[in-house]
């Protein structure tokens, strides 16, 4: 997964961190947004349960964009068609 480093920011007497715009979008963050605290840090969750998932498309363009590699994932390069003989009988 890839890091973003945030900046805190001052806002009254309190700090807060600026989502940056894609962030805020992938996500379906709104008006609020839940923190669930955990032992190695936050965990940031849009506050209504029925937030939008990325779409399919989304999803090809986000992992396209990104510096990872898929590789590993393919499933075709071990499913053995290869091997298979396609030649068909004549009936």
């Amino acid at each position: 997964m890839k890091t973003e480093t945030l900046k805190l920011a001052a806002v009254g007497n309190s700090r807060g961190v600026r989502l940056p715009a894609g962030l805020i979008r992938r996500y379906g963050f709104g008006q609020e947004i839940t923190a669930e605290v955990r032992e190695d840090g936050l965990l940031l969750r849009p506050a209504k349960h029925g937030a939008s998932k990325l779409s399919w498309d989304e999803t090809a363009k986000a992992m396209s964009e990104s510096a990872e590699d898929w590789s590993d994932w393919s499933t075709a390069d071990a499913d053995g068609l290869d091997t298979i003989p396609w030649e068909t009988k004549a009936r």
